[in-house]
């Protein structure tokens, strides 16, 4: 489980970028690279990272289904997620 600061922090970093994507673009079409420079580093889409929305894994994110490979392998175990089940042959 990840710490809730490190949750809280990913969150803000997201609503920065939500924040000034249009203004980035803006300028990225102009190309005024020293005004990109002087929006806020955490505004930049590059310093986002994926993490599983139940526990807030960082690392074996599965993009498809949102989370990470241990939340998925639980809860494909128990039956939570329609369409996949445990191979055996």
């Amino acid at each position: 489980m990840a710490k809730e600061s490190m949750k809280a922090r990913e969150a803000k970093r997201e609503a920065l970028v939500a924040k000034y994507a249009a203004k980035r673009k803006a300028l990225k079409e102009a190309g005024d690279y020293e005004a990109l420079q002087k929006l806020p580093a955490n505004a930049s889409p590059v310093r986002l990272h994926n993490r599983c929305k139940l526990t807030g894994r960082p690392r074996g994110y599965m993009r498809q289904f949102g989370i990470s490979r241990v939340t998925f392998r639980e809860m494909a175990n128990q039956g939570l997620i329609p369409g996949v089940r445990k191979a055996s042959w």
